[in-house]
This record gives structure tokens, C-alpha cells and sequence, in this order.
């Protein structure tokens, strides 16, 4: 009842606001990584020999904990006058969201079929031409996979950049610890998790759609 009680009394103007504040820093974010992962993954296709080190690279800067990430963040980007805010987290977000872009990436043009490949060159085809007209195409379904991972996971660690003034649905969360408003923290963390899962939803059809039908069961 308590739940159902701070549910019903949320200020909907502000959830409004926050939910799009934490969609606009999470969609920044990772279409920055997309932007970054993908090409690192053509690359690490391309030359192999950096597939360890870049792959690797990305491990670690997912293994440190998000509230160390953005505490290393704030004296870098203090020195631009953005050591709160947004900055940061969006540079911790686009770091976290890396390894699945790009390791989806480089996983799924690996994986294209060696007769499709070399049908491709038998024709003539450039590896620029190889890659637009029939390896990234068929690769898509499993980049897109890597976004999705890399989307759900990070909605939920943009909760924490509430912390260094970013906003977002986090901000919820951390007024109901503050008043040791348990319902409240409820309300927060059900909101989150239902925008991770609507996201995951759009994304999974976006996938589905840009699948060629070939490819499709």
C-alpha cells in the first residue's frame, strides 16, 4: 500500500523531465560508442593482431566500478568547468558501452560465412565494397545485440551519475535515500527498471527489422 501510495502522489511533470533527461544521456552515450565501437570492430577484422589489445583495453575499463569511473572523470573535466554534470557521465557511460559494440562487432564480421566472403571478392568487389554491400548487413543483427546489451545495462548505471549532478532518474532515487523513503526508492528503481525494458522492447524490433529477411527463422 505504502508503494502504491508514493506511486500514486509522483509529481509526473518531474518524472516526465527526469525520464527524459536519463533517455537523452543514455541515448548520447551510446551512440557515441556506436560511432567508436563499430569502426574499432571492422578494424580488429581487418588487422586481427589488435583484436587482444583493444579487446582487453575495453574489459578493463568495464571492470572499474561506475563510482570510481566518474570520481576519476571529475578532476579531467574540472579543468573545462564540467566536473558536474553530464560530461562525465556520458564519457563513463560511452566507455562502459564500448566492449559489447565493439566485440559484437568484430564477432559477427569474423563469423560471415568464408563462401559469401569469397564470393564477394570473385566478383570483384573492394573490402570497402565487401564490407557496406554484404558483410555489415548481415552482421547487423548481432551489433544491434551488442547495442541492446550495451543500452539495458547502462540505463541502469546512469542512475548513479544522479550523484555528480546529471540528472536523470537517479535524482528519485537518491531524494528517497536521503528522506529513508523506502517506497519512494521502490518507485525509482520500478521506473528504471520499465525503461530498460521498454527500451530493450523498441530495440528488439529495430533488430528485427534491419535482420535481412535471409536471415530470419
Amino acid at each position: 500500500m505504502d508503494f502504491l501510495n508514493a506511486f500514486s502522489h509522483l509529481d509526473w511533470a518531474q518524472v516526465i523531465h527526469l525520464t527524459w533527461q536519463h533517455i537523452t544521456l543514455v541515448g548520447i552515450a551510446v551512440s557515441l560508442a556506436i560511432l567508436v565501437g563499430v569502426p574499432l570492430g571492422i578494424l580488429m577484422t581487418r588487422f586481427p593482431s589488435l583484436a587482444g589489445p583493444l579487446q582487453a583495453s575495453a574489459t578493463v575499463l568495464l571492470t572499474i566500478p561506475s563510482i570510481a569511473l566518474f570520481g576519476l572523470l571529475l578532476p579531467v573535466y574540472s579543468k573545462f568547468g564540467q566536473g558536474l554534470g553530464p560530461m562525465p557521465a556520458i564519457t563513463a557511460v560511452f566507455l562502459y558501452s564500448l566492449l559489447p559494440i565493439m566485440r559484437n562487432t568484430y564477432l559477427a564480421l569474423t563469423n560471415v560465412e568464408p563462401g559469401i566472403r569469397e564470393a564477394a571478392r570473385g566478383i570483384g568487389m573492394t573490402f570497402g565494397q565487401r564490407l557496406r554491400m554484404v558483410e555489415l548487413p548481415i552482421a547487423v543483427p548481432v551489433i544491434l545485440a551488442g547495442v541492446r546489451t550495451a543500452v539495458v545495462m547502462n540505463i541502469g548505471v546512469m542512475t548513479i551519475a544522479a550523484t555528480i549532478g546529471a540528472g536523470g532518474l537517479g535524482v528519485l532515487i537518491l531524494a528517497a535515500i536521503s528522506r529513508s523513503d523506502m517506497s519512494m526508492l521502490i518507485v525509482g528503481a520500478v521506473l528504471v527498471s520499465v525503461l530498460a525494458i521498454i527500451a530493450d522492447l523498441i530495440l528488439q524490433m529495430l533488430q528485427r527489422s534491419l535482420t535481412p529477411k535471409g536471415l530470419l527463422k
